[in-house]
């Protein structure tokens, strides 16, 4: 506002209305081996018909890994996926077959066309891709084809060319991607999506100025394919101006609709500890992906080799969660530990020694490994769940559904409350616990920071315990407790941006208590914490702070605690008794 020379009223606004915004708490991350899908991108999912839509339904291979995921949604409705990149390769019209994980794999490699593979390749790579077959049909061809009724009317010329006044371009196509063996609907030469009247001409627009190329129509929007090379009757047009009747570039391939099958995909289901690390690692950034939960994929020598590779990748997850410092990871131990003891008599003890044939002792071993975190949380078993897809009964880690558990528990009561026991932790889906531990089982178990997944008889399956793989004494060796301040964490630092380049005065300050204390004011009203203090004056904001550039608030904060003990004392009296005096009141 400049300076007043003469009187005068000028108006100066103040916002004062900022106020600290909602966070989620409830989006998950899983990574693992899917038979379609993009690869090595975290991908949206929201329920098990969407997984099965985008990333395929499972084989007898990969439905562990399948059903892992799917345990989530039962309970939340955000889960990003992330398809491991694996040797797989995609399925192609003819020659070698190639590997395009993803949107950025084409652009970087296969954009300009790949020779030696045909005119089209299989969106991802895996054996689904074997089933597709595309069809494409000019004017010439459109009368005789079987595919006709599925458009309303032959390919022409296309708008841009009549608007250009190139009179019998014949420049439009109909493409159609078809379920050539059943694979994918059940019903071999059943339709899978159209394309109708696009143009051959690389200029061509649509009436909102999008592309109406064939190549870039198809590439933005199949869920099945790419453009790859096609021969000069299916090449680039050049300017419409030029594409005459005479020279169009596309007849019809003599008066019929061109059909290429796709061959060659493979589906590799067996990723390596690296690739999984590597597909975890792509959410490390908190910045770019906002995830809260992560799911560690089935642990076990199918898919990581050896014991201490399954022990790499809990840890590295939970090195990740520790890096972002706004997540959780869930791990289970190995599936063999609870499934079939007696063939790990050989798993090392932290300290020297082999661990005995027992669930306990082997559950208790592969925690004695994992990094102390309170961003880490370990459950107890796996669990038996029924397979649909492929009509079998198959043993998953019980993560993915602990990690339900905690989604759940945000969408019914908050964050800070505990996800276990009979209100918050009642497991769904589950056929049969393979390991049941009774009462001593369970206190072994706890004392080694394992959450114990019990099936109580009438009751239901129920996780029994809400402890973080933290191992000294703690507020934050609770789960609870540590998701309270993660929420409180990424709540406040997020409005706290709002003072960046503000000047360090009194205003400022008084202006971040205000926003902070009726946020803490709320959570401590839904019962998140007990009490609280937020110091931002001149005593934690010296005259060096403020030199330095630099800006404090001390933010005390008492959690609410869970209840994991309960005691009740029962006291039987004679008649006549004053319980006031026996009680002492």
């Amino acid at each position: 506002m400049s300076f007043q020379v003469s009187p005068g009223v000028r108006v100066r606004e103040v916002d004062l209305t900022n106020v600290v915004p909602a966070v989620s708490s409830s989006i998950a991350a899983y990574a693992g081996a899917f038979s379609w899908g993009p690869m090595g991108i975290p991908t949206q999912v929201t329920s098990e018909n969407d997984l099965a839509e985008i990333f395929g339904t499972p084989n007898t291979t990969n439905n562990v890994h399948y059903f892992t995921a799917a345990a989530f949604l039962q309970y939340g409705n955000d889960l990003r996926v992330i398809r491991a990149f694996t040797g797989g390769t995609n399925a192609v019209a003819s020659g070698s077959a190639v590997l395009i994980g993803n949107r950025n794999s084409y652009d970087n490699s296969f954009s300009a066309g790949q020779g030696s593979v045909g005119p089209w390749a299989a969106k991802y790579p895996g054996t689904l891709g074997n089933s597709l077959r595309v069809e494409v049909c000019s004017s010439t061809g459109f009368a005789g084809w079987a595919y006709a009724t599925q458009f309303d009317g032959a390919p022409g010329t296309s708008a841009t060319a009549t608007k250009l006044g190139v009179t019998g371009a014949l420049d439009e196509l109909h493409i159609v991607v078809i379920d050539e063996d059943g694979a994918w609907t059940g019903t071999a030469n059943t339709v899978l999506e159209t394309f109708a009247f696009v143009s051959q001409a690389g200029d061509a627009k649509n009436a909102d100025g999008s592309s109406n190329f064939y190549k870039d129509v198809v590439n933005s929007s199949s869920e099945y394919v790419w453009w790859m090379d096609h021969d000069t009757g299916l090449t680039d047009a050049g300017a419409l101006l030029s594409a005459q009747a005479s020279s169009k570039v596309y007849d019809g391939d003599g008066g019929t609709a061109i059909a290429s099958s796709l061959t060659g995909g493979t589906l590799d289901d067996t990723p390596t500890a690296g690739e999984i690390q590597s597909a975890f690692d792509v959410v490390e950034d908190a910045s770019t992906f906002d995830v809260n939960i992560l799911i560690a994929p089935p642990l076990d020598a199918a898919l990581t080799g050896s014991g201490s590779a399954c022990v790499a990748i809990a840890n590295d997850l939970i090195a990740i969660c520790e890096s972002r410092k706004d997540a959780v990871c869930v791990i289970s131990p190995p599936t063999s530990f609870t499934v079939n003891p007696g063939a790990n008599s050989s798993v090392t003890l932290v300290g020297g020694g082999t661990a005995a044939t027992t669930r306990p002792a082997l559950v208790k071993a592969f925690a004695d490994y994992l990094t102390s975190s309170s961003y880490g949380i370990m459950d107890s078993t796996s669990v038996v769940v029924y397979d649909k897809y492929n009509d079998v009964f198959i043993d998953i880690p019980g993560n993915g559904h602990v990690a339900g558990l905690l989604a759940n528990t945000d969408n019914v009561a908050d964050a800070w409350f505990s996800p276990a026991g009979f209100n918050r932790g009642q497991l769904l889906g589950v056929a049969k616990v393979n390991f049941n531990p009774k009462q001593a089982e369970r206190d072994t178990l706890y004392k080694a920071r394992v959450n114990p997944i019990v099936a109580f008889p009438g009751e239901g399956t129920v996780l029994f315990g809400d402890k973080t793989l933290l191992s000294r004494p703690s507020a934050f060796d609770r789960i609870n407790v540590r998701r309270l301040f993660i929420v409180l964490e990424k709540a406040i630092s997020t409005a706290a941006k709002f003072q960046l380049f503000e000047f360090n005065d009194e205003f400022t300050r008084a202006q971040f208590r205000n926003l902070v204390e009726p946020f803490l004011r709320e959570v401590q009203g839904r019962r998140g914490i007990t009490d609280f203090k937020v110091i931002c004056d001149e005593t934690n904001n010296t005259s060096n702070v403020i030199d330095t550039n630099k800006f404090v608030a001390d933010i005390f904060i008492q959690p609410a605690r869970s209840i994991n003990f309960i005691t009740l004392n029962f006291v039987a009296t004679r008649t006549g008794v004053d319980f006031s005096e026996i009680a002492g009141t």
